[in-house]
């Protein structure tokens, strides 16, 4: 599946709506469900997204298929003093063909080169092997355990960008 990472804009509203409807169940059985309320007011929650991005404390970025159609998202959170959380989500029908691999090394070298972050910080449930493979591949390190807000267990990883994150990582675009 050929598709390129981009960063968030106010023309992906309408595929990511798409995205997040047709995956809610799919999202909902490993992580926390958005609710009813992101739905209904999306457009209004997107426009706030950007607002949030443009002022620097988040990054968000779209996978997108050669269709235009969203097949994932990579974003970075509570960006300060040089680190964020690092989260991400794979359409049900792109599992497997190592989307979410490549999307978040495409993120973390953004991280270094665009955004002049040094350490990525992420979690994924104690159950959610596929999420914590993806962490390995990429170089996050385990760090611990953590509630999550459903109060299951969780594990903690961490990631040193370090200078040269950029140059040994390959590329996303396939």
């Amino acid at each position: 599946m050929s598709v390129v990472l981009e960063r968030l804009r106010p023309d992906h509203a309408p595929a990511l709506l798409v995205f997040e409807r047709e995956n809610r169940a799919y999202f909902a059985a490993a992580v926390p469900d958005r609710g009813d309320a992101y739905f209904e007011e999306f457009d209004a929650r997107h426009r706030a997204l950007l607002d949030e991005q443009e002022e620097g404390t988040v990054r968000f970025h779209v996978l997108v298929a050669g269709d235009g159609a969203i097949v994932g998202r990579v974003n970075l959170v509570d960006v300060a003093d040089g680190a964020a959380e690092l989260g991400y989500r794979i359409a049900e029908s792109a599992t497997g063909r190592g989307l979410a691999t490549r999307g978040v090394l495409e993120v973390c070298r953004l991280a270094v080169k665009e955004y002049g972050l040094r350490r990525l910080y992420a979690k994924a449930s104690a159950g959610n092997a596929a999420s914590r493979a993806v962490l390995a591949r990429v170089g996050f390190g385990a760090v611990g355990g953590e509630r999550l807000r459903t109060g299951e267990s969780a594990i903690a990883y961490e990631l040193d960008l370090g200078g040269s994150f950029g140059r040994e990582r390959s590329g996303t675009s396939s």
